[in-house]
């Protein structure tokens, strides 16, 4: 216990997994906790202060699950595991004194140093990420130690550093009060969803900033010199084993600094074992397709609004083979490029593999047996590997040396192929470390291969002459044991006599007990059988002879696993020096994986391949929503509508009216999904598309709430349209739908008025604009770049039918009623709600009245002059300028109670005196 309690003083914020023998055993409150968080028997082990301790435990072979479950429950877990055999500890005489075997603290599991497959989502990447503001940028840097990544980027540049009051308020303090730093914190956080964030503890503004954006078990606060610029700087030489970074990565001191606490922190949870990562990769965030929070959850990219990967853009049109190329498919997702160079290279690929079927064809049956070489790699670098990671290394370099002989076999026909210089290089990186996949592949036998080196039974009979020897004298010690069994059955007369095995006893004789007596007896006068253990199922003896083939049994056991032990090192060490070639490999492998899954989708849904330009281009032609076709298509229902889109330099803004149900919110975010997949590369759900390219895409979909940061759902909207106006250049998409809803119907609709002149006046983005303010369709004679739009709908015998196509006019109501009928909404209530909207209709002259406000743009000087005219008849807006300049005249301060009372009651004459006018 005294043991334990220090390990634990250490680890405080930790579940100890004290390791016992075959069991890792926690005490105290922490087995209170994994027992209620695991579900397993609370038990007890001796006393303290004459208090039971409380006490669980989980098998070592098991451990990986129980881990998973923990982790997913927002705990971390330090393993504290024995570093001595018995053996050793009574060679070094600590068996007198009583002494408990050397246990330390091997490694700390925390959400973002997970390397088990079983825990990981083999086509996710699990980052850990770091935090640093420094004083020129707000820098993230991120690691998957799965798979050996690091990267690191430079967000909003911080004018002014916060100072230490400003730290300790709020997150305003980050560039002396700018927002755009947090804005661009939220869309790097939402890009990455990295499962642990670290920050240094002399940032407490990030802490704040930060909270809101992850799960409560996400955040690690570590200690400021962990990112101190020249111990970073050190500690990155060290791991690279380089005198300065230059030949690494061009770093800035903010840089530097946040990568160096990474790699601190990673150093604390991997403990002695070497940390070994791929090449710092810096990335410029101008090369990529901004998209904020809102916006990937609005379109549902990686996950649905519930949380769901079902149902998003990504499980639909994921067909990877492979672990990394789903991994990969996910990022380009995630970061769609700029460059439309880039970009048509990644087409190239996708129309090489619809141009050539037999090469395609060829492609996906080998990716179909590709294991996840990168990740069993970075396992066997992280010292935690075994002899499994060999084998899927050597079987998926064979693979791999396999497709790059299909490249070359069918290097005549790459000649007429768009991508025939990318599959040429690719062809070259595939046949890389064949040589450490044969190598590996004479050492290790076919099946049944152990999860660890220190199991055994993994080295191949006849590849080592001395390991065969073991093996020999081994098997002859089980021989000699089993012929023991049938000597001594001969010898006693008892035919039942068998000799087993276990922890406690090693092998021992078992006899039932009505058989015993004769045993007990020869015992007690020739001493031949040694009497050990009586149960109730049977009576245990040994024997000298057995004791002895089970000591050369165990001798011959332990030095065969120590030398498999050392040929594991050996073949690990050969892996690692072909480091650079394997991951080469994993690489190219995912690339074609990517391009494969992309023909194969558009051959079967009959995608086309995206016309990319540097332009304000935006034509779909026969457009569709990618998740909601193939979710109509599976459930047998009826054929998506396709739609066609159009926005250019004179029409860049479409103003789209029409009822619920129509399909408004669904056209939205296709055309805005179509964009997203065409520059990432992907070929997309239309008949034809000219993508002119976008710099960011916003969208503002659908209505929630903020309750735990005190937003109401209008507020939130509100938020979402103030980032979109701040934000959109004329570069970029929007997508808004129903701005105003959430307040008053006048309120909602002045502010949908002035979103809309603003977008299309200063902004001058591309614009879909979905609305049930009908009134609005009045600007399309007002601003030149706004057209409107309707989905078209069709009356029949009293009810309305959806026909989910979008043509050229303006709604004229919004069928609201009708939807709430179809929603089960009792027949009184529909009654009286179509009485309501009749006598509401004929008094509501709201759009006349807007058709007449000035335009946005001032400069528009004799449009205002005629509107200023026009409203000087318009006996309200007499009477609202007359009340507005009275209240202006107005000094309260100059006002005595008398005064103010007259004065009040003439207002209330003038508004009287207005509304009989």
């Amino acid at each position: 216990m005294r043991q334990y309690l220090e390990v634990k003083g250490d680890y405080p914020d930790c579940l100890v997994f004290y390791q016992m023998g075959d069991f890792y055993e926690l005490f105290f409150a922490d087995a209170e906790t994994a027992a209620a968080a695991l579900n397993i028997t609370l038990t007890k082990r001796g006393k303290v202060g004459g208090e039971d301790i409380p006490m669980c435990g989980v098998p070592l072979h098991a451990v990986d699950g129980y881990l998973t479950r923990l982790i997913q429950q927002g705990h971390r877990i330090a393993i504290c595991e024995q570093t001595e055999t018995p053996a050793e500890a009574k060679q070094a005489k600590k068996t007198s004194t009583k002494q408990p075997l050397n246990r330390q603290v091997v490694r700390v599991v925390t959400p973002g140093t997970l390397v088990e497959d079983n825990v990981l989502v083999a086509s996710e990447n699990n980052y850990l990420a770091s935090v640093f503001a420094s004083d020129q940028a707000l820098v993230v840097a991120v690691a998957d130690i799965s798979c050996g990544d690091v990267a690191v980027e430079s967000l909003a540049r911080i004018e002014t550093a916060p100072t230490k009051s400003q730290a300790k308020t709020s997150d305003k303090a980050a560039g002396g009060g700018s927002s755009k730093l947090v804005d661009s914190l939220a869309e790097a956080i939402a890009r990455l969803n990295p499962a642990e964030v670290i920050i240094s503890d002399h940032q407490p503004w990030l802490e704040e900033a930060l909270s809101p954006m992850l799960a409560s078990n996400c955040l690690m606060i570590r200690p400021g010199k962990d990112f101190a610029h020249g111990a970073s700087k050190n500690r990155l030489c060290a791991l690279y084993q380089v005198a300065t970074l230059d030949g690494i990565a061009k770093l800035d001191q903010g840089e530097v600094s946040a990568v160096g606490g990474l790699v601190a922190y990673l150093d604390a949870t991997q403990k002695d074992r070497p940390l070994r990562l791929k090449p710092i990769r810096k990335v410029m965030g101008e090369a990529f397709v901004d998209i904020d929070p809102a916006t990937r959850r609005s379109l549902e990219i990686t996950r649905t609004l519930a949380g769901e990967k079902k149902g998003a853009l990504l499980a639909s049109i994921d067909k990877t083979l492979t672990a990394k190329g789903g991994r990969l498919l996910a990022s380009r997702l995630a970061r769609p490029l700029r460059s439309a160079t880039a970009i048509q290279q990644r087409l190239d690929l996708v129309e090489s593999m619809l141009m050539d079927a037999d090469l395609a064809e060829g492609l996906e049956a080998d990716l179909r047996r590709m294991p996840d070489i990168e990740r069993a790699f970075s396992r066997l670098r992280l010292s935690h590997g075994g002899p499994r990671d060999l084998d899927a290394i050597a079987r998926g370099l064979l693979v791999a040396r396999h497709i790059g002989e299909v490249l070359a076999n069918t290097n005549a026909k790459q000649q007429l192929l768009p991508a025939q210089a990318q599959l040429a290089d690719l062809q070259k990186q595939l046949v890389g470390g064949g040589d450490v996949a044969s190598r590996i592949s004479r050492a290790l036998c076919q099946d049944n291969l152990p999860l660890l080196a220190r199991d055994g039974g993994f080295i191949r009979v006849g590849f080592d002459p001395a390991l065969d020897e073991f093996f020999r004298m081994r098997d002859e010690s089980h021989r000699h044991i089993a012929k023991l069994q049938g000597d001594y059955a001969t010898k006693t007369g008892i035919a039942n006599l068998k000799i087993k095995h276990n922890n406690v006893l090693g092998y021992h004789i078992e006899v039932k007990p009505k058989q015993a007596d004769i045993l007990l007896a020869e015992a007690k006068t020739k001493g031949e059988f040694i009497h050990r253990q009586t149960t109730v199922t049977g009576v245990r003896f040994s024997t000298n002879k057995l004791n002895e083939s089970q000591r050369k049994l165990a001798e011959a056991g332990d030095k065969a696993r120590a030398l498999e032990v050392k040929w594991f090192e050996k073949l690990a060490t050969i892996v690692m020096e072909a480091g650079e070639a394997i991951l080469a490999v994993t690489e190219a492998a995912a690339i074609l994986d990517v391009a494969l899954a992309t023909a194969r989708l558009a051959r079967q849904w009959n995608y086309c391949r995206p016309q990319i330009a540097n332009d304000k281009q935006l034509t779909i032609i026969g457009g569709r929503h990618p998740v909601v076709e193939q979710t109509l298509a599976n459930n047998q229902a009826t054929p998506f509508i396709t739609n066609d889109c159009a926005l250019d330099g004179t029409e860049r803004m479409w103003l789209i009216t029409g009822p619920n149900m129509a399909g408004k919110s669904t056209f939205l975010r296709q055309n805005a999904l179509i964009v997203i997949m065409a520059q990432a590369g992907l070929y997309v759900p239309a008949a034809d598309a000219k993508i002119g390219l976008v710099d960011r895409v916003f969208c503002r979909v659908g209505a929630a709430d903020d309750l735990a940061s005190g937003r109401s759902t209008f507020m939130v909207e509100m938020v979402e349209t103030a980032a979109i106006l701040n934000g959109a250049s004329k570069q970029s998409l929007v997508i808004l739908d129903e701005i105003g809803r959430g307040t008053a119907t006048y309120d909602g609709l002045s502010l949908a008025w002035a979103v809309i002149e603003h977008l299309h006046t200063t902004n001058q983005a591309r614009v879909l604009f979905a609305t049930h303010y009908h009134e609005l369709a009045t600007l399309e004679s007002r601003l030149d770049g706004l057209a409107c739009y309707v989905m078209q709908v069709q009356e029949w015998q009293g009810e309305i039918v959806f026909l989910h196509a979008v043509k050229r006019g303006a709604a004229d109501r919004s069928y609201g009623i009708h939807v709430a009928r179809l929603a089960g909404v009792p027949d009184e209530v529909i009654g009286r709600a179509e009485a309501v909207l009749a006598i509401i209709s004929a008094s509501n002259d709201m759009g006349q009245r807007a058709a007449r406000l000035p335009l946005f743009n001032e400069a528009a000087t004799s449009a205002t002059k005629e509107a200023n005219q026009a409203d000087q008849h318009d006996p309200s807006i007499t009477l609202a300028k007359n009340l507005a300049e009275a209240v202006a005249d107005l000094d309260p301060d100059q006002l005595t109670p008398k005064t103010a009372l007259d004065k009040l009651y003439a207002l209330k004459a003038m508004l009287d005196r207005g509304a009989k006018q």
